[in-house]
């Protein structure tokens, strides 16, 4: 599915590159990429319109992924919806912030009023994208993803046991290293498995089979090969769910869509185009006032300090 939307995405982006912006823009564990400064995300209320997401682009974060954006070539943010799992009325949507040519965050949204309003319950991975995401049953529920910048590496699910109330990470190395989630798949609330496409990062078999006992917390090897390996079931191609994200070049938006008998609804969207990135603007100090330039009067001399009178009786000649 992700190379399915990234290459509609892709077209899009080139669509709009010369369009202006549709809204303004907005210490972990071992083997965790670093995470977003923690800040309360606002709620996004759906009134019918495709929503922005709110992001705002830092100096720190053109410096870190080696951006150059101008004032006057400002770089164009966009946000892609790689998935979307439901848990009840709770709506559950994996996304991705990236420039043309970087993948700056992680995001992850829900919905717990079947799409009226929408928050963030999991915080912002700087440089990791989000793919895929299955819930066994109403309680347990996985995202997989990896960090992007510079290379794909240090796979990692985000595991919850509330039906997506909170989240937490969960690498599937313990040391780290090359390679992706390619699929994955829960039978159970604890056993799992899933496929890393090592790609160019080992020097032993590009793809690895792996298997949890315990939910996905920790992870075995147990084949290794040269050519693809497929689990019979994945995370990634779902039809049973009766929801799907789907690219509209009309509202230039992801669109958020339940079906219902024979046709598709709308429950949500999300614009494409969020914003932009561009240094902040220099603050020019203020010219001085007249106060601040009037020339200052003489301090006054203070007055010769007499010797304090003492007791003591002077030395007898």
């Amino acid at each position: 599915m992700r190379v399915v939307v990234g290459a509609i995405l892709l077209s899009l982006c080139v669509m709009w590159a010369q369009q202006p912006a549709n809204g303004p823009p907005a210490g972990p564990p071992k083997n965790e990429p670093a995470k977003a400064e923690a800040q309360e995300p606002p709620v996004l209320r759906n009134n019918g319109e495709p929503m922005v997401l709110p992001f705002q682009c830092t100096d720190d974060d053109m410096q870190w992924a080696g951006m150059s954006c101008s004032e006057e070539e400002p770089c164009p943010l966009y946000l892609e919806v790689t998935g979307v799992e439901t848990v009840g009325n709770r709506i559950i949507l994996p996304a991705n912030i990236h420039s043309e040519s970087t993948t700056l965050y992680s995001v992850l949204l829900s919905s717990d009023d079947s799409g009226v309003t929408w928050r963030e319950p999991y915080d912002r991975v700087r440089g990791s994208g989000l793919d895929h995401i299955q819930f066994v049953d109403f309680q347990n529920g996985w995202v997989s993803g990896e960090t992007l910048v510079p290379v794909a590496r240090d796979p990692f699910l985000l595991i919850t046991s509330d039906g997506g109330k909170t989240w937490r990470m969960r690498p599937v190395f313990s040391e780290g290293g090359g390679g992706t989630i390619q699929q994955f798949w829960f039978d159970t609330p604890a056993t799992g498995s899933l496929v890393i496409d090592r790609m160019e990062s080992t020097e032993s078999s590009r793809y690895e089979l792996y298997e949890s006992p315990n939910g996905g917390e920790t992870w075995m090897i147990r084949r290794t090969s040269e050519r693809p390996i497929s689990l019979k079931r994945t995370a990634s191609v779902r039809t049973d769910i009766g929801w799907r994200v789907r690219a509209d070049a009309r509202s230039k938006a992801f669109a958020i869509e339940r079906k219902q008998g024979e046709h598709w609804s709308e429950a949500a969207s999300f614009l494409v185009k969020i914003g932009t990135c561009k240094p902040a603007p220099r603050v020019v100090p203020a010219p001085p006032t007249e106060e601040q330039t009037a020339p200052k009067p003489p301090d006054a001399i203070p007055p010769p300090r007499r010797k304090a009178p003492s007791l003591k009786q002077p030395p007898s000649k």
